[in-house]
């Protein structure tokens, strides 16, 4: 028996007066966080929750988060967490395809919640400074927390769809409760005295388990950002002295690229985690340079809950690796008939372990296609060198076949940010008569920078083969990001004239 819950109860027990969570100049003791989730959950017994009911969970990164997902967690319930800018549609697409009756939302994007969970015949709970506490107040907290089977399902999180829905993956209280002591004691190496920087949306299974449920487990403060921006970040980790920076390499490049970073004092550092996609080794050796702490980087999907391999504190570190797996996680590279490719070659990863998802959501027939023989295939393209460590290639939709070659998008991307004036840079495929695909590629300059899109085709022409360098180069303002600010190569809008072979 588990319920992820508990990490929540145990803490207020020995560190009840501690701060659990900050928002700017707004602080919550570990003792007001086990209270109101208290709250929460005898709210949701009054409206006639039972075990394994769902719960919509449509939120920014502010206090409230927490509270509502440690409240449905020890009620008993599922919580879907889901991206407060979705529209009514998505949102009543989330409600319905998880039968979840109810949704917390925040003010701010009330209007949507209330008409998505309108057309999902659902109910909506508007979170707000006044009348959500005046709800509160008017219950009597309950403070059990529901007796749950380690595969029960604690949250389903709906997988971005880049093909057709998006999947809702089945997280059971065994796999975010493993996950998160592995990602405590073994990664982050969390204590009381760590202040973790919260600007990864916990909508997101990273921010979930590697920011807000590790910081509860080990009794550490969580600073929220709810929109993450370059000053604002400086400003909280110099004014809240934050010791574990968490990010994805979007926001590594905006921190190293704030014109202003050296005004702020950011010596309380001991360790920045990176994960979401990949760190370009650039990007990644300039950051440690300029803010002189190391930055690890892991690998994982939110079907693994999410975090299958890292580079460990304490083990030699790799720029461009995922690390190694953690521990009692399994991880290979396999052709397409399942067998493990030799060592550097490259193949699928796969994963085994204690953080591999029950399946997706009323979804056996997907369930079956990703997990063979309790391996879980990721789609995405790795080699392992001779110690064991992994080197993420690209995703296997990414890979560009162009006359029969392949080319992974991530070896020219990584080229393309060695130029000085780049900031950032997304490798794509385009349609092409003959070739089948050509190369291309959209690239954000730096503040300041001057450098025509003929000079990076030539920069990059004179370091990589004949067949790999991008025939067409265009330069635009910004690329288009994602909520947890991963580069959507989807939505790079194509100039006029290249679509036409």
């Amino acid at each position: 028996m588990t319920n992820l819950a508990r990490n929540l109860t145990d803490t207020t027990r020995a560190h009840g007066g501690r701060v659990a969570v900050r928002v700017d100049n707004a602080a919550m003791s570990y003792r007001a966080l086990e209270e109101a989730s208290a709250r929460v959950a005898a709210l949701l017994h009054e409206r006639g929750l039972k075990p394994g009911d769902r719960v919509g969970l449509m939120m920014p990164n502010v206090a409230e988060v927490p509270v509502v997902y440690y409240g449905v967690l020890r009620a008993g319930g599922v919580v879907v967490p889901m991206n407060p800018l979705l529209k009514a549609r998505e949102v009543a697409y989330y409600l319905g395809d998880s039968g979840a009756g109810l949704v917390f939302a925040w003010h701010a994007f009330a209007d949507a919640a209330r008409g998505g969970a309108g057309q999902a015949e659902a109910e909506a709970v508007v979170v707000d400074g006044v009348s959500f506490p005046d709800l509160l107040a008017s219950v009597t907290p309950d403070f059990a927390v529901a007796e749950r089977d380690d595969e029960d399902t604690a949250v389903i999180l709906y997988t971005s769809g880049t093909t057709g829905h998006p999947k809702g993956a089945e997280l059971t209280h065994h796999n975010l409760s493993s996950n998160t002591e592995v990602s405590r004691a073994d990664i982050v190496r969390a204590g009381p005295d760590d202040v973790i920087f919260g600007g990864l949306p916990l909508f997101h299974v990273f921010g979930q388990t590697v920011a807000l449920n590790v910081a509860v487990a080990a009794g550490a403060c969580l600073t929220l950002l709810p929109r993450f921006d370059a000053a604002h970040a400086l400003r909280i980790i110099a004014g809240h002295h934050v010791t574990v920076f968490e990010g994805v390499p979007t926001m590594y490049v905006a921190l190293l690229h704030a014109p202003d970073r050296a005004d702020y004092d950011t010596s309380s550092l001991r360790m920045c985690i990176s994960g979401g996609a990949a760190l370009p080794v650039e990007v990644l050796r300039g950051f440690e340079e300029a803010f002189g702490v190391p930055v690890l980087e892991g690998y994982g999907l939110s079907e693994t809950s999410p975090v299958a391999s890292f580079n460990h504190p304490g083990r030699v570190q790799k720029p461009g690796s995922i690390g190694t797996p953690i521990r009692d996680v399994r991880m290979r590279v396999v052709d397409d008939e399942d067998h493990e490719r030799p060592q550097g070659e490259v193949g699928e990863i796969v994963i085994s372990g204690p953080n591999v998802m029950k399946g997706y959501w009323q979804r056996p027939e997907a369930t079956a296609e990703a997990i063979r023989d309790g391996w879980f295939h990721t789609g995405d393209l790795a080699r392992v060198d001779e110690d064991g460590y992994f080197y993420i290639v690209d995703r296997k939709k990414d890979l560009i076949i162009r006359g029969g070659y392949n080319v992974y998008p991530r070896e020219i991307e990584e080229v393309l940010y060695e130029h000085p004036a780049v900031a950032e840079a997304a490798v794509i495929g385009l349609p092409h008569e003959s070739l089948g695909e050509e190369v291309a590629a959209a690239v954000a300059l730096k503040p300041g920078a001057a450098v025509t899109a003929e000079e990076l085709r030539d920069y990059v022409k004179g370091q990589v083969a004949a067949y790999k360098y991008p025939r067409h180069v265009w330069i635009t303002d910004a690329l288009p990001k994602g909520a947890t600010g991963k580069i959507q190569k989807r939505d790079i809008v194509i100039p006029p004239g290249l679509l036409t072979p």
